[in-house]
């Protein structure tokens, strides 16, 4: 893979070449990316769904939304750190205009959109949707689709759902957000189909990046971006773009001490286990004079996340940069913080956040309730738009109907397309308006 290539400016229907030289510095293709993202109701829905805690009052909780500012800040760091390292390592770069600044810019939007596509309820929420057709009542549809088809809806995916929102057109909007080519190779953190489901245990194999009906789009992008392919046959898959390696460090480091500071602050982990597992990576940047002297716990914690954060961004970039002649060869089969000098702290963290935060009460008790309402709206949906497209609505379905917003009562032909329809529909509701409509559905509103 070649740098110019994997940073191209190009945007879907564009005819003519967008050159690096000759973009505007005050309005730069790759920030236009990240405006169009912050002004999209799919990022705005974000404000009320689940980070780790579902349907939270809670003031210290982060949501969906704070996590992927965070997110972005981090990755914008990380990216303008290895863009200065490899402008001065390919110099040519610099001669065609580009500049470090450039893929900060490139990571922070796509940092900044990689939860974009994720349900309601955090990742029980993708597994709900899935559960529905695989043992509920959407297998009745499953001799209707092809294997991929089906293996889209079976194991639903929160990052094919993310590139269907950036990108997919609709009636009288072409390429959805027109996003360009290379914040959409950062963002395919898994550049593949859903079959062969995990055909390597190479990082870009764990999961799917497109479902079937984005698969022509995705295919152009990776070719245009020069990404190297790795499936034979009728399958698609391709190496990842470099940038997207970035991208999974920045959510990687947030969720790691971002969530561990949640749980701090909840009081469902004991500061006591900060010090002891946060010391292990900021003990080289540590002020001891200045901590002792910050007398809350809120204060104490923020100072030690601060310092981690900072310590794991440059730790990503120095495994980046020794690893960057093999990434760009599609040789590098692992995330950037599998070969961090800091793993072992990291699974540790996470390790006490799974117990204490992840599988605490309030957490399992409000997944059980998701299930439901998830569970629940794919099927009346599901079944009414299904039986209005066959010509048999009932009187109940043509109700239920009419609580879809306008761009989804536009009609599919394949039932695939009708039904990954109605799963966009729903992974787009906040956890707070999916529980609103549950309760209309169930006939609890007054």
């Amino acid at each position: 893979m070649h740098w110019e290539q994997l940073l191209s400016l190009k945007r879907q229907g564009d005819k003519a070449k967008r050159l690096r030289k000759d973009q505007d510095d005050t309005r730069l293709g790759f920030e236009v990316d990240y405006d169009r993202i912050i002004f999209s109701a799919a990022f705005r829905s974000l404000q009320d769904k689940t980070q780790v805690i579902p349907l939270s009052k809670t003031d210290f909780v982060h949501n969906r939304l704070t996590h992927s500012l965070e997110v972005s800040v981090v990755g914008r760091s990380i990216g303008r750190l290895v863009g200065k390292q490899v402008i001065e390592k390919h110099p040519y770069l610099k001669e065609l205009g580009y500049h470090m600044n450039d893929f900060g810019a490139i990571v922070a939007a796509a940092a900044l959109a990689h939860d974009i596509g994720n349900p309601p309820f955090g990742h029980s929420g993708e597994k709900a949707i899935g559960e529905y057709f695989k043992t509920g009542n959407g297998l009745q549809y499953k001799d209707h689709l092809t294997d991929k088809e089906w293996q889209d809806l079976i194991d639903f995916e929160g990052n094919a759902n993310g590139f269907s929102v950036l990108a997919t057109s609709r009636e009288g909007i072409e390429g959805s957000l027109r996003i360009s080519y290379a914040t959409l190779g950062a963002f395919m953190k898994y550049p593949k189909e859903s079959l062969p489901k995990k055909p390597t245990a190479k990082i870009c194999d764990k999961k799917y990046g497109f479902f079937q009906q984005d698969k022509v789009f995705f295919t152009d992008v990776a070719q245009e971006l020069g990404m190297i392919s790795n499936k034979t046959g009728n399958d698609i898959g391709f190496e990842r773009h470099p940038l997207a390696y970035l991208v999974e460090a920045a959510d990687d480091i947030c969720y790691t001490i971002i969530d561990f500071e949640d749980g701090i602050n909840l009081g469902l982990i004991q500061e006591e286990f900060a010090l002891e597992y946060l010391i292990k990576l900021v003990k080289n940047g540590i002020d001891t004079n200045k901590y002792n002297q910050l007398t809350t716990k809120e204060d104490r914690i923020s100072y030690l996340r601060a310092l981690a954060i900072g310590s794991l961004i440059s730790d990503a970039v120095k495994v980046f940069m020794e690893n960057e002649e093999a990434i760009l060869k599609g040789g590098f089969p692992y995330s950037l913080m599998d070969k961090s000098q800091y793993l072992a702290q990291m699974n540790d963290i996470i390790q006490i956040s799974i117990k204490n935060v992840y599988q605490c009460k309030e957490v399992v008790q409000k997944e059980v309730v998701g299930y439901k309402i998830i569970n629940t709206l794919l099927d009346k949906f599901c079944t009414a738009y299904h039986n209005k497209i066959e010509g048999k609505a009932s009187n109940y379905d043509t109700i239920i109907l009419k609580l879809l917003p306008e761009r989804f009562l536009h009609q599919k032909e394949k039932v695939y397309d009708q039904l990954l329809h109605i799963c966009h529909f729903v992974s787009l509701l906040t956890d707070g308006k999916a529980l609103e409509m549950y309760n209309i559905i169930q006939g609890n509103r007054n």
